[in-house]
Parts: structure tokens; C-alpha cells; sequence
């Protein structure tokens, strides 16, 4: 039976921020009430003020903010008057934490068990010989392979999503009596994401531990909270279970945010592949094959053929990493990718999915010329693009941009939103200061985000801004291939929805090719003309979204498909 006293009572608060133009709200007259033994479920849009109010419970509010009304409770006690020392030892003691971005939340220069283990012994649960093997531990519950040997490793040498893991780890490592989840599973593949919060629910169920969930996904929160509070421009518009929200949405941005959430049941965004003329291929950028003149080569194939094959051709590709333990020097090999063939035609969508470490973001960074193969080779345009001159390279970067998965590390933080959206046509001397201004305007536009925006840094942007933003900064060139790592998985639905709609129409307007990664298989299903299910480096299952999802051959991909929170559509 549950108490009916709250672990958490959060009371008509409110929190500014200062800024040049006085203060703004950024959370007003919210309460909450989080049981022990619950889950509270906070969903919105980036913006709507849940990252926040999260923060101002944890006493964590960046400089400019501060709470004007209100109290937070934990266990009746008020943790607005506590002194900062206090409020160190009810950190991670009794309130765990995960936040968002693993990169900006790690230690570069500490080893990841070491992180882990400085969290125990700050509060005393262990000590000696016993933090290791609690780290080990820990690591293994949230699904690091090799724990004992991994555990020395530091954070640069993990994926995105396992980095995430090592943060959830973090988070639960006192067994805290509130735990503070802000996206923890954003990063993670379904099958991992499965397992993370089974293990949540089983500390729930064990320890009687509270947790308060910041979403965009609602699948997620339908399948694993008790309670969803729906917030809007600081805002607590809607509060109830999980059947009432889902079932019986009662405001009218709930019902928006039901029908923007992508699942498996969705309508398709894919459209039929736009004519491009051959002539208009590159849209104005240099071709690959660019001479030394000036002049383009023409590879000796004729201009219909080149319209017909396709954009990219990848063939027998493989990537092997050589490791040296910073333990006692010995060197090992690790196979990221190994013998993946496929190709990307002109104006279509092909995806990549899988858990992380498949080999998906691998794959991505040998196409766009980050990485070099081992074997095999990457056709652009008829054109190998591992030889290239640098002067040919310079060329290549104008027709194939990215937008990686973490929307922090992937802007300047001394750039404002105008210059990191203009460096791109300024390096390659594309247009003027006013016209650039006036491209950068129409990519603001485009990804929603208002002009005033433009002259902000990226620590005053969201999460889900940051990324807005780096798609704006890719498309700026207007490029024939987009490379998509996770690039929506920080956005909230109603973004996410908007940003794939964008997509779609960019590539029947203007032809664009997409090599698109991702771990959410609904958002894969709605924008997807081939999709690639990789497994330890290989390419397991192909076929069309319709194919795979429906019919999938392997159990692996099936596998997939159940692990997906909510499993179909949830209105």
C-alpha cells in the first residue's frame, strides 16, 4: 500500500532567470507530489520547464536562476532552506541524479570506474576492496560488457550510449531514496533501454525508491509511470495516470503531444523520390572529381547513367581498431565493422539500426571520410573517396554533411547560433554577410526555432534547441547526403515531428540523400525507404520498413521490435 504522505512534495513553485531584459519565468506555481515506490513521469517540449524544476530540487539551477515562491520537500523536510554542505549530503545519498549529455557529465581525464567509485566513497557506502567489486558490479547491471576490464577505460573510449549506461550506473550507485532521471535512456538502443529501466522498476519495487522521470517519449512513460504531469511553457497543464493522460487527454497541447508521437502504427512520412536533373545534381558545390583547373571530371560514364546509380555505393566495408590496455600496455584488435554492403540512392532515406556498439556510427563516420576502412571502399558519386586530394576532400565536405548525436558537443560554445549556422558558407565562401544572415534566418525558421534565437550562445539553448540548431548548420549548404546519427533522439515529439516533416520535404524538393542512424525503430519505420539492422559489426537483416517490421526474418530484429516502450501507438 502506498504511503500517502509524498517523499517529495514539490509546492507552487516558481523559478526565474535573470537576463538582460530583467528576469524570466521559466517555472510557474508547479506542484508535484512523488510517492516512495513511484514513478512520476514529466513530459513536454524542450523548454516547458521540466529540466528545471528538476534542477531546483537538486539545488542545481545554473547562476541565473533561482527560486522566487514555493518549497521542496523530501520527507518533510524543506530542501530550499538546507545550507550548500547540507545539500551535498542529500546529493547522491538520498537523491540520485542522471543527466542528459554523458559527454559534458563525465570526467575526460578520470577513468570511468574511478567516477563511479569516488560516488560510493563520497558517501561512505564502501571502501577498499569492495568499491571495485560494487563498481563491477553496477557496470554489469546496466549492461557494460566486460566489466572488470572496462571499468579502467576512460569515457572517450565508450560509445554515446554506453557512456550514458556508466552515467545511469552514476545515479544508482548509493541507492538513493529519490532518483532524478532527466532522459536517461535517450542515448541507448531499446533493447538496453528494456533492460535499464526493468532495473528501475526492480529498485523501485526493492528499495521503495522514488523516481521522478523527465520524458519526450511518451511510449516510454505510458509503459513505465505511475502518474504523467504534462508541462507547457513552464507550466503544469495536465496531471493524472498513465490511462487518463493517454486515454482521455483533457488539454488541447496533451492531445497535440499524443498525436506527434511517432510509433509503429504512424503514418509514413516517405514520399515519392523527386526527378533531379543531372545537371542540378550538385546544386552549385564543386564535384568530387574536381581537377586542378577547376573543371570536372566526367569518370567516363555518361550523364543518364550517372543520374541513375547510386548516390552512395558501399562495398564490403570493414574497420578494425587497435586497443592498448592503459593498464599494462597490451595491444588487441576490436572489429567494428566487418564485410557491410549497401548503397543509398538519390533522394531516398537509408537507415542503420541496431544496440549500441552494432557498428552503425562506425559505418557513418568511414561515408563521411572521418574514419578510414580497413577494407573495402566508399563510392561517392561513382568516386572512391579514400584517395582523395585534400583540394577534392574540400569539395566532398560541401556535398555531405552530418548532425551527430550530441547536440553540446557538436556546437562551438563561443559561437552564437547565427555564426555557428553561417561558418559553414563562410568556409566555403558561399554568399555574403547579408545574405548569409538572411540563409541563417530561413534555417531558423525551417527547424522551428524563433530569430531571436540567433544571437543566443548554446549554454541558453535546451537540449533539443542545440540540436535544431546543428541540423539548421547542416543543411546550410544545401548538401546531396545528410548523415543523421541520432539526430533526433534529443528532441521532444512534437519538435521530432516537426524536424522529420522538414526532412521529408527538403528531400522531395531538393533531392536530398539520407544515411539516417537511429535507435528508435518508429521514428526509422515513418521516414525510411531501406533499412540495414546491424549486430556486432555485420549487417544482419535488409529490407523495406514494411518488410522488416512486419515479417523480420532474425530473431535479433525481432528482438528489436519488442523491446520498443509502449509497442504500438499509445492515443
Amino acid at each position: 500500500m502506498t504511503d500517502p504522505t509524498p517523499l517529495l512534495s514539490i509546492r507552487d513553485l516558481s523559478v526565474v532567470f535573470r537576463s538582460r531584459a530583467g528576469d524570466v519565468p521559466a517555472v510557474s506555481g508547479v506542484t508535484i507530489d512523488v510517492h516512495a515506490g513511484r514513478t512520476v513521469a514529466m513530459v513536454g517540449e524542450s523548454g516547458s520547464g521540466k529540466s528545471t524544476t528538476a534542477a531546483a530540487v537538486n539545488r542545481l539551477l545554473p547562476d541565473a536562476g533561482r527560486i522566487t515562491t514555493g518549497q521542496v520537500l523530501l520527507d518533510g523536510r524543506d530542501l530550499a532552506s538546507l545550507t550548500e554542505r547540507e545539500m551535498i549530503a542529500v546529493r547522491g545519498a538520498q537523491i540520485g541524479f542522471v543527466p542528459q549529455d554523458p559527454m559534458s557529465n563525465l570526467n575526460p581525464l578520470m577513468r570511468v570506474g574511478d567516477q563511479i567509485a569516488e560516488a560510493l566513497e563520497v558517501h561512505g557506502r564502501t571502501s577498499g576492496s569492495a568499491t571495485r567489486t560494487a563498481v563491477v558490479e553496477l557496470l554489469d547491471m546496466v549492461g557494460i560488457p566486460d566489466p572488470e576490464q572496462r571499468l579502467h577505460q576512460y569515457p572517450h573510449e565508450f560509445s554515446g550510449g554506453m557512456r550514458q549506461r556508466v552515467l545511469i550506473a552514476m545515479g544508482l550507485a548509493c541507492r538513493p531514496r529519490l532518483l532524478i532521471a532527466d532522459e536517461p535512456t535517450s542515448a541507448l538502443d531499446v533493447t538496453v533501454q528494456r533492460r535499464i529501466l526493468d532495473e528501475l522498476d526492480e529498485l523501485v519495487g526493492r528499495l521503495g525508491t522514488a523516481v521522478m522521470l523527465i520524458t519526450h517519449d511518451l511510449g516510454l512513460a505510458a509503459e513505465r509511470a505511475d502518474t504523467i504531469v504534462v508541462m507547457n511553457q513552464g507550466r503544469v497543464v495536465e496531471s493524472g495516470t498513465a490511462a487518463q493522460i493517454l486515454d482521455s487527454p483533457q488539454d488541447p497541447y496533451t492531445k497535440r503531444l499524443l498525436d506527434s508521437a511517432p510509433s509503429l502504427t504512424s503514418t509514413r512520412w516517405v514520399r515519392a523520390a523527386p526527378v533531379v536533373a543531372v545537371e542540378g545534381i550538385a546544386r552549385g558545390a564543386a564535384t568530387v572529381g574536381e581537377t586542378a583547373h577547376g573543371t570536372a571530371e566526367v569518370h567516363g560514364t555518361s550523364p543518364t547513367a550517372r543520374a541513375e546509380r547510386p548516390l552512395v555505393e558501399v562495398n564490403h566495408l570493414s574497420k578494425t581498431f587497435v586497443l592498448r590496455s592503459s593498464r599494462n600496455g597490451a595491444v588487441r584488435e576490436l572489429t567494428a565493422v566487418s564485410d557491410v554492403s549497401f548503397t543509398i540512392p538519390r533522394g531516398r532515406t537509408v537507415s542503420l539500426v541496431g544496440e549500441s556498439g552494432s557498428g552503425k556510427s562506425t559505418t557513418a563516420n568511414i561515408v563521411l571520410g572521418l574514419e578510414t576502412a580497413s577494407e573495402g571502399n566508399v563510392l561517392f558519386d561513382g568516386v572512391d573517396i579514400a584517395p582523395l586530394s585534400r583540394r577534392e576532400l574540400f569539395a566532398f565536405r560541401r556535398r555531405i554533411q552530418p548532425v551527430f548525436q550530441n547536440p553540446y558537443a557538436s556546437l562551438d560554445p563561443r559561437y552564437t547560433v547565427e555564426e555557428s549556422v553561417a561558418e559553414p558558407m563562410r568556409v566555403h565562401g558561399v554568399g555574403h554577410r547579408r545574405s548569409r544572415r538572411a540563409r541563417v534566418a530561413t534555417l531558423l525558421d525551417q527547424v522551428a526555432l524563433p530569430a531571436a534565437m540567433a544571437s543566443r550562445l548554446p549554454h541558453e539553448l535546451s537540449g533539443g534547441q542545440r540540436q535544431r540548431v546543428a541540423i539548421a548548420r547542416a543543411l546550410a549548404l544545401s548538401p546531396e547526403l545528410v548523415v543523421l546519427d541520432e539526430a533526433v533522439s534529443a528532441l521532444d515529439v512534437i519538435v521530432q515531428a516537426q524536424i522529420l516533416e522538414l526532412l521529408a520535404g527538403l528531400q522531395q524538393d531538393l533531392g536530398l540523400s539520407y544515411l539516417f542512424i537511429s535507435h528508435d525503430l518508429a521514428v526509422v519505420r515513418m521516414i525510411s525507404d531501406e533499412v540495414h539492422v546491424m549486430k556486432d559489426g555485420c549487417v544482419v537483416e535488409s529490407g523495406t520498413p514494411d518488410e522488416l517490421f512486419a515479417r523480420p526474418r532474425e530473431d535479433y530484429t525481432r528482438e528489436l521490435l519488442a523491446a520498443i516502450p509502449g509497442g504500438r501507438r499509445v492515443a
